[in-house]
């Protein structure tokens, strides 16, 4: 795929491209300067190690240019991030219609102004000039508040139902993902002269929503070691279980909350969260009845394989031992 080979060259309005993405020459137009040699490859390089952009600034979402980097021509692997975003944008850029290009635009300066209005720092500094108490999100945390306290709670409900719930009903039937009826909101700080970071723990939830508010932190990596039952929630982890997760402002995670996670320190800046524990009565009054969580629980699916094993391996020999018998 061609670019231009300085911005200054380019004409008015957009060249035809074909399927490839190779510009067509247009006869009618006039003569263009020398473009750029440089063309994406048209065989991805599965070699190729791509670097991780989601801590820049983007156009497009970063797993997009993660995937593209394969793509990019040999010599053009090696540099650095930004000349390689810059290539990359233009191409993509070829293919967004403007309406587009300004939807996203604006969404992103949405995002930001949600983002830099942080209204519980404001609620917060009323409490200390008020002199109030309010009551801490949680046992674990000593910074933050009760999202419910300052009136969020309709909100939080509707961003439960019409979401998280449908989104659960897909990914987390299994542990009441779709019959989600009420909720526990809550914002949590790290960093100086706040909480450092957060124990090895299971949520009070049957999914948990938690998005990052910024601000400017560098740590606090979210590790998950399996998702667990009550009975099996301090046995250890297996290899196909460890994930890390690391929190960019303005983005979210959903997981189960059974699924034993924690935080890793906020070694500087100052880090916000907003947490939405979801709940499922009904899954809480089935689940006093049951006592197979395999569905869910890794250490209790791993059990049940172990049993069908010995009772296939029972089997087996039994079977062997008649056929023995019978030609005896």
């Amino acid at each position: 795929m061609s670019l231009d080979g300085r911005p200054g060259d380019r004409l008015e309005g957009p060249l035809p491209v074909t399927g490839n993405g190779v510009v067509l020459e247009d006869s009618n137009r006039p003569a263009l300067a020398p473009m750029s040699s440089q063309r994406l490859r048209l065989i991805p390089n599965k070699d190729h190690n791509p670097d991780n952009y989601d801590d820049m600034e983007l156009d497009f979402s970063p797993s997009i240019f993660t995937s593209l980097e394969r793509f990019l021509p040999p010599s053009m692997l090696g540099m650095p991030r930004h000349d390689k975003v810059k290539f990359m944008t233009e191409i993509l850029l070829k293919y967004l219609p403007h309406g587009e290009r300004n939807r996203v635009q604006k969404h992103r300066d949405y995002r930001q102004k949600i983002i830099s209005n942080y209204q519980v720092e404001n609620f917060e500094k009323w409490v200390n000039e008020a002199k109030f108490r309010i009551m801490r999100p949680n046992t674990m945390n000593k910074y933050g508040a009760v999202l419910d306290d300052f009136g969020l709670e309709t909100m939080l409900d509707k961003l439960m139902e019409n979401f998280i719930r449908p989104i659960s009903k897909v990914f987390f039937a299994e542990v009441g993902g779709s019959t989600l009826d009420s909720h526990h909101g809550f914002v949590v700080e790290y960093g100086e002269d706040r909480d450092a970071d957060l124990g090895f723990h299971v949520d009070d939830s049957e999914v948990t929503l938690n998005v990052c508010l910024g601000k400017q932190f560098s740590g606090g990596e979210l590790f998950f070691r399996g998702t667990r039952c009550d009975k099996h929630v301090n046995s250890g982890s297996h290899s196909e279980e460890i994930f890390d997760y690391s929190h960019v402002p303005g983005c979210a995670v959903l997981h189960r909350g059974r699924h034993r996670h924690g935080a890793r320190a906020t070694t500087s800046g100052h880090r916000i969260n907003l947490l939405l524990w979801c709940r499922s009565s009904v899954f809480r009054e089935m689940k006093k009845y049951q006592k197979d969580f395999s569905s869910w629980c890794g250490e209790c699916l791993r059990e049940k394989k172990e049993r069908q094993c010995i009772s296939i391996r029972a089997t087996k020999r039994e079977l062997l031992r008649r056929e023995g018998e019978s030609t005896a």
